[in-house]
C-alpha cells in the first residue's frame, strides 16, 4: 500500500498541506501500519500522536518512528482499537480504513468506535465523506476466459462451477474504454455520523448506456474525501484515474444484455456482512432492463471473500 501512491500522496496532500488544522492537535491513527500517516501527521505539526495497531507490523512501526525521530511525539499502541484505552479525547482521527467495495475487510466499524469514544466535541475525522459507485462495462474477453471457460473443459461440462464463479465478484482494473454508461452514486457516507447500522444498505440505481454495446456487468468503486482541508482532497479509486491497489469490483450479470445507447437499466445494489463471517460481504444487485433488444431481469447474490 506505501507503493500505491495515488493512495499515499492524497494523505500526505490533506494531512501536510493543512498545518493550521494539525499544528498542537492531539490525534489518533486508527490501524497505523508502518506509521507513516502518524509521520505525516508529526509534520504537520501534531503535539501527541497514538498511533493504534493490532498487528506485528508494531514492531516495525516503533523501529520506523524511532529511526525518523519522532518518537517522542508517536506512542505506537499494540492492540484493537475497541479494547486499547487513551489518556484522553483527541482532536483528530486519521484512518486508512476502506478495502474493496470500499466495506471488504474494512477498519470503518474501529473507526466509528474510536469517534463514539475518544474524539472531541468539534473534533475532525480525516477522510471525512465516502461515495461508492456503480457503472456498466463491456467485458467480453474477459467474461468468456473466467466464467464462459467452465462450459467446456477439455471436453467435459463443468457449468457448474461457472454458476459458483458468478458469485464471486472480480477485484481487478477495469479499462476506461470498456465503460458503456453513465456512472451513478448509490451510496454516501458521512463518517462524522454514519452508524454501524446504516452500512448494511439497499440502494437504486438507473445507468444510461453512452453507446450501443454489450453489458456484462455492474462495477463498483469508491471515492472518499478530505473536506475539511482549505483546499479539499478526493481519494478516487475509479477507472478513469489512476489505478490503485482496491482497483475495481466487477459483478457479472448471468447474461450479456444488448443496449443501445439511450437505453437504461434499472435495480438495486445491496451489501451487509456475511452472518458466518463478517469480515466477508453479501452482495445483492438487481437488474431489469427492457429494450429494443429484449427484456430482461433478475436477482442476483455474490460473496466477496
Amino acid at each position: 500500500m506505501l507503493k500505491d501512491r495515488t493512495r499515499t500522496l492524497a494523505y500526505m496532500r490533506a494531512i501536510m498541506e493543512n498545518p493550521h488544522l494539525f499544528a498542537g492537535k492531539t490525534v489518533l491513527d486508527v490501524g497505523c501500519g508502518t506509521g507513516v500517516l502518524s509521520m505525516f501527521a508529526c509534520k504537520a505539526g501534531a503535539k501527541k500522536v497514538y498511533a493504534v495497531e493490532c498487528s506485528k507490523i508494531v514492531d516495525q512501526a516503533r523501529e520506523i518512528v524511532k529511526r525518523n525521530k519522532y518518537d517522542d511525539v508517536i506512542e505506537i499502541i499494540e492492540g484493537k482499537m475497541e479494547e486499547v484505552e487513551l489518556p484522553g479525547p483527541v482532536d483528530i482521527i486519521i484512518s486508512e480504513w476502506m478495502g474493496y467495495f470500499l466495506f471488504y475487510e474494512s477498519m470503518l466499524d474501529s473507526v466509528l468506535y474510536a469517534r463514539d469514544k475518544w474524539l472531541a466535541p468539534g473534533g475532525l475525522i480525516f477522510p471525512d465523506k465516502a461515495t461508492l459507485y456503480v457503472c456498466a462495462i463491456e467485458d467480453a474477453v474477459y467474461k468468456k476466459d473466467k466464467i464462459d471457460f467452465w462450459e467446456n473443459v477439455y471436453g467435459f461440462d463443468m457449468s457448474c462451477i461457472k454458476n459458483l464463479a458468478l458469485t464471486e465478484p472480480l477485484v481487478d482494473e477495469v479499462d476506461a474504454e470498456q465503460v458503456m454508461s453513465d456512472t451513478v452514486p448509490v451510496l454516501q457516507v458521512d463518517v462524522a455520523t454514519v452508524t454501524k447500522e446504516q452500512l448494511c444498505f439497499a440502494a437504486p440505481y438507473t445507468l444510461t448506456a453512452a453507446r450501443s454495446d454489450f453489458v456484462h456487468a455492474i462495477v463498483s468503486f469508491f471515492d472518499v474525501s478530505f473536506t475539511h482541508c482549505h483546499k479539499p482532497v478526493t481519494l478516487s479509486t475509479g477507472p478513469y484515474t489512476h489505478a490503485t491497489h482496491w482497483k475495481q469490483t466487477v459483478l457479472y450479470l448471468d447474461r450479456a444484455l444488448a443496449m443501445e445507447a439511450g437505453e437504461t437499466v434499472s435495480g438495486t445494489l445491496a451489501c451487509r456482512p456475511n452472518s458466518k463471517n463478517p469480515r466477508d460481504l453479501d452482495v445483492a444487485a438487481s437488474y431489469s432492463f427492457t429494450g429494443r433488444n429484449g427484456s430482461f431481469s433478475n436477482l442476483l447474490r455474490y460473496r466477496l471473500r
